[in-house]
C-alpha cells in the first residue's frame, strides 16, 4: 500500500468523465488499498480514483464503520431530497450546501468483480452521489445551491 497524492481543482483529469473497469485484478486491488490508506490520512469520507489521477470508476466510501468500494457503480434508485453542506479532498477549504437525495440505492462491483446493490441515507448516500459526480467530471461546486439560487432568480 502506499499513499497517494489527491489532485487539487485546476487539474484538467478532475473534468474528464472516468472509464469503466474491465479488469478485476491486483492492480485495481492495488488500486483500491492505496485509495483507502489516502482517505485514512486525509480523514475524509470518499475518495473516487480521478482524485488520486486515475480515471477508472472506482471509489471508496468509509461512513458508520462501514467501507464501500464501489466499481462502474450506477444509481438506479433516489428517494428525497436534502439540502446539506459538502467539501471534497480536491477542493481544499471550501465547503458548500448542496442538494442531494435523501436516500440511494447504487448497483456497483466489489473489488472481485462480484455484483452488489447497496441502499444507504444520510452522508453515505451523499458520498455515493459525490464520489459519483466525480466520476462523471463534476465537482461538488459545480451544484451549489447558492448557485442554483442565482440562476433562477
Amino acid at each position: 500500500m502506499a499513499l497517494r497524492e489527491i489532485v487539487k481543482i485546476g487539474d484538467s483529469i478532475l473534468r474528464q468523465r472516468s472509464r469503466e473497469i474491465e479488469a478485476f485484478d491486483e492492480r485495481l486491488h492495488a488500486l483500491l488499498d492505496d485509495m483507502a490508506q489516502t482517505l485514512d490520512k486525509e480523514n475524509g469520507l470518499g475518495i473516487a480514483a480521478v482524485q488520486v489521477g486515475i480515471l477508472k470508476r472506482a471509489a471508496i466510501i468509509k461512513s458508520g464503520g462501514v467501507t464501500y468500494e464501489i466499481i462502474n457503480p450506477v444509481i438506479i434508485k433516489t428517494e428525497g431530497a436534502v439540502c446539506d453542506s459538502e467539501g471534497c479532498l480536491s477542493v481544499p477549504n471550501e465547503r458548500g450546501d448542496v442538494e442531494r437525495p435523501k436516500a440511494v440505492t447504487v448497483r456497483a462491483y466489489d473489488r472481485y468483480g462480484k455484483l452488489k446493490e447497496h441502499t444507504a441515507g444520510g452522508y453515505t448516500a451523499r458520498a455515493f452521489c459525490h464520489e459519483i459526480d466525480h466520476m462523471d467530471g463534476v465537482l461538488f461546486i459545480d451544484k451549489l445551491y447558492d448557485n442554483k439560487k442565482k440562476r433562477k432568480e
